[in-house]
């Protein structure tokens, strides 16, 4: 989550970079952009681009080699779920894949705190291990419904990502809640879903963004298994 106060232009920089490496827009291995481009996407001096790259490298996400330039060192799952709780997967060896298995405009299905939109842009998908199907998280993504969107449903996800598809309509998380908990038993049909046994116990997460004006942006409910991916916050 992100600190009480306004944020630096090193944490802007930072926190938008980590948005393109958890979501995977950004992969293990891959080149940052140069800092003369750094200073030029963000209209910033090159010590306040060198700032926000210390913030990364501070928390393990690139390495940057003198003369050469910075590269991402994250090569944990990605969930696209930088706005909330730092979600990572103990096993590390795991190959997972992704599939999204509904998009589409539907009245607002999910109990949600504060959430009152009528209609929502929906996003379902799930990420699995690839060598034997079973699926590790279902996530459940609600986006009160917008002019402009109609796109997204025939187009599909900019680069694959919610976040970005959202934050180039200029629709930016700026403060949130997050709840977590345990779900004892998921139900006959998510069961179904994720090709796990009935009654599977899996750890819950919800969280609720906000824009800078206060209005709902997103509702995301994500179940994951509790074997394989755990919590960590900084305070």
């Amino acid at each position: 989550m992100h600190g009480i106060g306004p944020e630096s232009k090193p944490q802007k920089i930072a926190r938008l970079l980590e948005e393109e490496i958890r979501s995977g827009a950004l992969h293990d291995g891959a080149a940052l952009s140069s800092e003369n481009a750094l200073v030029e996407r963000f209209a910033v001096s090159r010590a306040t681009v060198r700032k926000g790259l210390g913030i990364l490298s501070a928390k393990g996400l690139i390495q940057t080699r003198v003369g050469i330039g910075s590269f991402v060192t994250y090569g944990g799952a990605v969930l696209d779920n930088s706005a909330g709780w730092s979600i990572s997967l103990s096993d590390s060896g795991a190959r997972l894949g992704a599939r999204i298995i509904n998009i589409a405009r539907i009245p607002m299905d999910l109990s949600a705190p504060g959430f009152d939109a009528p209609e929502v842009l929906a996003l379902d998908r799930i990420r699995f291990r690839e060598e034997t199907g079973v699926a590790l998280t279902l996530e459940r993504s609600r986006v009160p419904w917008r002019d402009g969107f109609a796109s997204i449903l025939t187009e599909g996800l900019e680069e694959g990502s919610l976040s970005r598809t959202l934050e180039n309509r200029n629709i930016v998380a700026a403060s949130g809640e997050e709840w977590a908990n345990v779900l004892p038993a998921l139900s006959d049909e998510d069961a179904l879903l994720l090709r796990r046994p009935a009654g599977s116990a899996m750890l819950r997460l919800r969280r609720l963004t906000r824009t800078a004006s206060g209005e709902v942006m997103e509702y995301v409910e994500s179940l994951l298994d509790p074997e394989l991916f755990g919590l960590h916050m900084e305070f």
